[in-house]
């Protein structure tokens, strides 16, 4: 995957703990996004130890280890 030239901002953590219901991206110009896990519903079928074994990508994207689906910065600031 390659990096969107109209995004220069990039993703430097996920967490399912902080808030429950919520993922919360931390991203590298210091903002936090939280949006709701039933907005992505491949992810909230997964359990809580299997969110968190998640991997960013190109700073842009991220997946997890038992999801074969890849999502972006761009999904999260679409439904956030």
């Amino acid at each position: 995957m390659c990096k969107d030239k109209n995004i220069r901002v990039g993703i430097k953590k996920l967490d399912f703990n902080k808030i429950k219901g919520k993922m919360l991206a931390y991203l590298s110009d210091g903002r936090e996004i939280a949006v709701p896990v039933s907005f992505f519903p491949d992810i909230k079928k997964l359990s809580l130890a299997k969110r968190n074994e998640w991997m960013v990508l190109d700073d842009q994207f991220f997946t997890f280890n038992h999801l074969s689906k890849v999502y972006s910065l761009a999904d999260l600031m679409r439904v956030s």
